[in-house]
């Protein structure tokens, strides 16, 4: 690499620390064979006043690039170290199924309304990522009763507002469903 001059110099070397200043190799984004070149031309690491170059000098030693010359020219450069990983594999990992815990108020129409009966119907709701949990009678006025019921869904599955449209759909039995408790697991 002629045209950083001299890197014995402290001009050659400025010259290269200035190139270096906003690069993190010599040519492209990943190390090349110039900068093998530009490596094993220099005979020992820069002072810390060319800190580009320095920074540089001591990443290209980090990752153990080899090199072997046949006279003058430069034959092979190994690749990065295995235990080195690419951020692409990392990312094909899927993450965390996000989760909510849900309780539900369904509220009959009337008091004569059989709730074991409408507890059957809501359990029979059947989606993939929708487990049903525990259900209580609460009172509600004038002797009727509400049913509270837990389910846990798994968020990109499951639509809260789908759950609730399909108990309502039982129309006969369902007045309304309530959302009481919304909780992100």
């Amino acid at each position: 690499m002629a045209f950083f001059g001299d890197k014995t110099t402290a001009c050659g070397l400025q010259t290269l620390n200035d190139f270096l200043q906003d690069r993190s190799y010599i040519r492209g984004y990943t190390p090349s064979q110039v900068d093998a070149e530009v490596f094993s031309s220099l005979a020992k690491a820069p002072e810390d006043d060319f800190c580009h170059v320095l920074r540089w000098y001591n990443h290209i030693k980090s990752l153990g690039v080899e090199l072997r010359l046949t006279g003058e020219n430069l034959t092979t450069i190994t690749a990065l170290p295995e235990n080195i990983t690419n951020e692409d594999e990392k990312s094909k990992k899927p993450g965390p199924i996000a989760k909510s815990s849900i309780m539900l108020d369904v509220k009959p129409w009337d008091d004569e309304t059989n709730m074991s009966t409408l507890e059957e119907l809501v359990r029979s709701i059947r989606m993939d990522g929708l487990q049903w949990g525990a259900s209580k009678l609460a009172p509600l006025a004038f002797g009727i009763n509400k049913l509270s019921i837990l389910c846990t869904v798994e968020d990109e599955k499951v639509s809260v507002d789908d759950l609730t449209v399909k108990i309502c759909d039982f129309e006969d039995t369902v007045q309304s469903v309530d959302i009481a408790a919304f909780n992100k697991i």
